[in-house]
């Protein structure tokens, strides 16, 4: 049996070295500056084990935890698997983070090392000031030399297993900081060998599938779906850099990809070019994603000739509570995400706490069947044993997600309970927001809800009340200066797309802010004279 992730790829690499492993299609070579083409497996491993030695001798060890700030780079995977071997885990940082959100991931994972770009580092090193870290080094994917670890392994007594922390992913909290998720080897190798055994729509053939992603190495679904099939079944890994629409399908053809990987904003994006004949010069057999616009579902696997696979999980439950309709019948165009299976046990209840009526929308609730429950879901959450015991309430995992079941079982999407705003993909804390918001020297209190969007699903939408209230004319420039300000410390995805200046916050008696009428405002506002359009300042900064 294999008890790490790393003991999973070195299984495969040995047995087919001479087959791809990764391959760079010419979009993202072109986007990194690097090397087109395929990285066989025996080649990555090699490239592992220079890693591993290297770490090894400059003192990392069990227990310790090292940033990587490397984007979807090859590299990602060779730092993951190399540290993964001695026990250390590793914290993906989105290369879309500014200062604060740096400076709050460094002091509260207490990583003092983090590999990152080379432009990144001196970020990374004011973060780690601001955050008062003791001892921060960072390093350069491409050097040689790592530096010495300045605290001996914390665990370095134990033996590295399938229970050793692998990694650190932070998600969105909902009433406060971003938590960080404590993810075991057991997670990373449950979710490869459930892939890798999937059946009906999504079969996978050993050592033949080409998996093809633009989903960032920061999210579950690139680090324990995509890589974690491959790193199990063989094959191919196509990593791209993002998902670009006018050349993605030129990248699947290039690649040869078989098996992609999607998000609900994305199909579209690929059906709002004109359709051609080339639409279907492809070898893709399916994609698995979550979100499609159920309009847009049936359009798109008449056009591109494969079923989009729309599934349901969560970084905290990984895929031991996985949901997916991989089986006829998928109700395409339904927002069904499938039926239950065997391994997961699954509740949805009112708000009363009861069994919600067949049809009607409430929480769903999961654990692992089993003598287990929580077997191959999140350790818990770093530093909050009380939200982790909050999440497991009752002995359940509480989703926060709101979804209606049928009579036949089908599961169907309807909201999420959670104060979360989802923007392509992206989980972004309204209160995370909010707290940079109120920072700015204008702002006198602010709330973020969201807002629909044709394109993104949500967009991120900020209430303002200032302390001195302004004209018409000068609401624009004072939303530009809002959104700067926001930009500066925030990922670009973060920052709000509407500013609306308002004279006061819908507040309960207790001066909390009421979001449900809160969210109710953010339906209606889009459009309003006092309401500013600032979605074109939202730019990917450099």
């Amino acid at each position: 049996m294999h008890a790490t992730v790393h003991d999973v790829f070195s299984n495969s690499a040995a047995r087919t070295p001479d087959a791809d492993f990764l391959f760079t299609e010419s979009v993202t070579a072109t986007a990194y500056g690097i090397e087109a083409g395929a990285v066989r497996w025996g080649e990555a491993a090699a490239e592992v084990e220079r890693l591993r030695l290297a770490y090894a001798q400059a003192g990392y060890g069990h227990g310790h935890r090292v940033g990587l700030l490397l984007e979807n780079r090859p590299a990602f995977l060779f730092h993951w698997f190399a540290l993964n071997a001695l026990g250390v885990s590793v914290v993906p940082i989105n290369s879309d983070m500014r200062s604060a959100e740096l400076s709050y991931l460094i002091g509260h994972s207490e990583i003092g090392l983090a590999v990152t770009l080379p432009e990144r580092a001196a970020d990374l090193q004011t973060a780690a000031a601001l955050a008062g870290a003791p001892r921060f080094d960072t390093l350069d994917a491409n050097a040689r030399v790592i530096p010495r670890a300045t605290t001996p392994p914390p665990r370095a007594r134990q033996p590295v297993g399938a229970d050793t922390e692998c990694a650190l992913l932070y998600t969105s909290g909902t009433t406060g900081r971003p938590k960080g998720c404590i993810l075991s080897n057991t997670y990373f190798l449950h979710a490869g060998a459930w892939y890798a055994a999937l059946d009906g729509v999504c079969s996978v053939r050993p050592d033949a599938e080409r998996v093809m992603t633009p989903l960032p190495l920061t999210h579950m679904n690139a680090m324990a779906c995509s890589t974690m099939v491959v790193l199990v079944a063989g094959g191919c890994l196509v990593q791209l850099d993002r998902f670009h629409p006018t050349t993605w399908l030129q990248s699947a053809r290039e690649s040869g990809a078989t098996i992609v990987h999607y998000l609900g904003v994305m199909p579209a994006m690929l059906l709002s070019a004109p359709a051609a004949p080339a639409d279907r010069d492809h070898a893709i057999r399916w994609g698995f994603g979550a979100g499609v616009d159920p309009k847009h579902h049936a359009t798109f696997e008449a056009r591109f000739g494969f079923p989009l696979v729309e599934a349901w999980a969560m970084t905290e439950t990984g895929v031991a509570a996985c949901i997916m309709a991989h089986r006829e019948p998928r109700l395409v165009g339904q927002s069904c995400f499938g039926r239950q299976e065997d391994f997961v046990e699954v509740q949805v209840l009112d708000d009363q706490g009861l069994p919600a009526a067949v049809g009607m929308p409430g929480e769903l609730l999961v654990r692992a069947a089993g003598a287990e429950p929580r077997h191959a879901f999140f350790s818990g959450y770093l530093k909050d044993d009380d939200a982790t015991s909050e999440a497991w309430a009752d002995g359940w995992f509480h989703t926060g997600d709101l979804v209606r079941r049928d009579a036949d079982g089908n599961f169907f999407f309807v909201d999420r309970k959670k104060n979360v705003i989802r923007r392509s993909g992206e989980n972004i804390s309204a209160v995370e927001v909010e707290s940079v918001l109120n920072q700015h020297p204008a702002v006198k209190s602010a709330a973020v809800a969201a807002t629909p969007d044709a394109v993104r699903g949500d967009e991120v939408l900020a209430c303002i009340v200032l302390h001195a209230p302004l004209d018409a004319a000068a609401q624009a420039e004072m939303a530009a200066s809002i959104v700067a300000h926001a930009l500066d410390q925030l990922a670009y995805y973060k920052a709000p797309g509407y500013v609306a200046f308002i004279d006061a916050l819908p507040l309960t008696p207790s001066q909390k802010i009421q979001r449900g009428e809160l969210r109710s405002m953010a339906q209606t506002l889009p459009g309003a004279a006092h309401c500013v359009d600032t979605r074109a300042l939202k730019k990917r900064q450099g």
